[in-house]
């Protein structure tokens, strides 16, 4: 059964997920632009929609450490987050993660401070890359309340047993209206059963034993290897959960995603909402002749190393967008990308774009000069140290502003 599209917005397509997932506990603590999901939430166990315990908490820090607690008591659990809140809660990600306690936290990527904005860039969101939380990144509003059903069952399996972060932009998809199919609820129940786990927190002498002290490196190696292993036992199982997703919603979802990649010479690879300008960009500049596509990163944690190298090995240049910055080393993805094609023959030249910061747009000439530093790298010419996408009209008065104070 196929139900009709409604319009609804990303942080509802969440809190859909959530409810679609029957989350049976779900800590909460608002931050902008993030607050209509658990406000919605909040309405739905209130009225007995939903069935559990929704509380409001004192901080991030308070929520995350509860979150982990009651999915070590064998919960469903649902939370979510933004920006200087997941910082805030960093110190404990690590900790539940190192309890290989499964739940989802929706995370609604904003820019960090300081300056401050309330529009979205990834920092947040890849400050926690290395957290041991598996990463999914959403384009559309579908993809979020699909990617939260198979967060959960990627998360919950027996062989992972790790919490997933999906992601997506700030206002950009937070508050974007686009039509969205909902899942059937019985063939939700069907895709992901309740949450039964097969370890508990209290045994200590299981392999997996949740919150034991370790003292000594040895033993602590050994658990924090084993949480790696978890990680990449992530790439099989989401494969598995993709083709049963597929077969029940009729919706496939990769690792990557490529746009109008078939005969591709050059490749833009971007991630989360704005690699739909980035398509619309490839679009126009195919009806111009140029032969060009578009890798868009959706899974990031377990990095897909082999299934990035496969679409981009054998291009003649490629383009990295980060819509993030590391200060002193640049963009953050290009690293990684250019390490799974590092030693191949047939590696293209990788250039690399910071563009995006703050919800800054990329406009139609940042895309079409980006294009032009491909055909140029893709002809034998110098590959371009690390750029700003930065012009138009406001970086124009930005400047003229800088000079007048002295400041350039």
């Amino acid at each position: 059964m196929v139900s009709a599209a409604r319009m609804m917005t990303g942080n509802m397509a969440a809190a859909w997920g959530a409810r679609l997932a029957e989350a049976e506990y779900v800590p909460a603590y608002p931050i902008t632009p993030q607050t209509e999901i658990i406000e919605a939430l909040s309405r739905w166990f209130t009225d007995g929609t939903m069935r559990g315990k929704f509380v409001t908490m004192d901080s991030e820090h308070s929520m995350v450490t509860a979150a982990g607690a009651a999915a070590a008591a064998g919960a469903r659990v649902f939370t979510a987050t933004s920006s200087q809140g997941l910082l805030y809660a960093m110190e404990v990600l690590f900790t539940v993660s190192g309890w290989r306690v499964p739940f989802v936290l929706v995370n609604v990527s904003r820019g960090l401070a300081s300056p401050i904005t309330l529009e979205s860039d990834h920092n947040d969101v890849l400050a926690a890359r290395d957290s041991g939380f598996l990463q999914i990144h959403c384009e559309t509003c579908q993809e979020i309340v699909d990617s939260v059903l198979m967060a959960y069952r990627i998360g919950e399996d027996a062989r992972v047993l790790l919490p997933v972060i999906v992601n997506m932009d700030g206002f950009t998809l937070s508050f974007t209206r686009e039509p969205v199919v909902l899942p059937d609820a019985s063939a939700v129940k069907e895709y992901l059963p309740p949450y039964r786990p097969k370890h508990a927190f209290i045994r200590a002498s299981h392999p997996m034993a949740q919150g034991i002290a370790v003292l000594g490196g040895f033993i602590y190696s050994y658990f924090r290897y084993q949480q790696h292993l978890a990680a990449v036992n992530a790439i099989a199982v989401h494969e598995e959960a993709a083709a049963e997703f597929e077969k029940l919603f009729g919706r496939r979802y990769g690792f990557v995603e490529e746009h109008r990649m078939e005969d591709a010479d050059l490749v833009l690879v971007m991630s989360n909402a704005m690699a739909t300008r980035g398509k619309a960009a490839v679009n126009r500049l195919r009806e111009e002749g140029m032969k060009i596509g578009l890798l868009r990163l959706r899974v990031t944690r377990p990095w897909p190393g082999e299934a990035v190298s496969a679409a981009l090995a054998g291009r003649k240049a490629v383009a990295v967008l980060d819509q993030n910055i590391a200060p002193g080393a640049g963009g953050i993805f290009v690293t990684e990308i250019r390490s799974v094609l590092y030693g191949r023959k047939d590696a293209p030249p990788v250039l690399s774009y910071i563009g995006g910061l703050g919800g800054k747009e990329i406009s139609a000439a940042e895309f079409d000069q980006v294009a032009e530093d491909l055909r140029r790298a893709a002809a034998g010419g110098e590959v371009p140290p690390s750029r700003l996408l930065y012009t138009g009209p406001e970086a124009e008065k930005i400047h003229a502003l800088l000079h007048i104070a002295g400041k350039e």
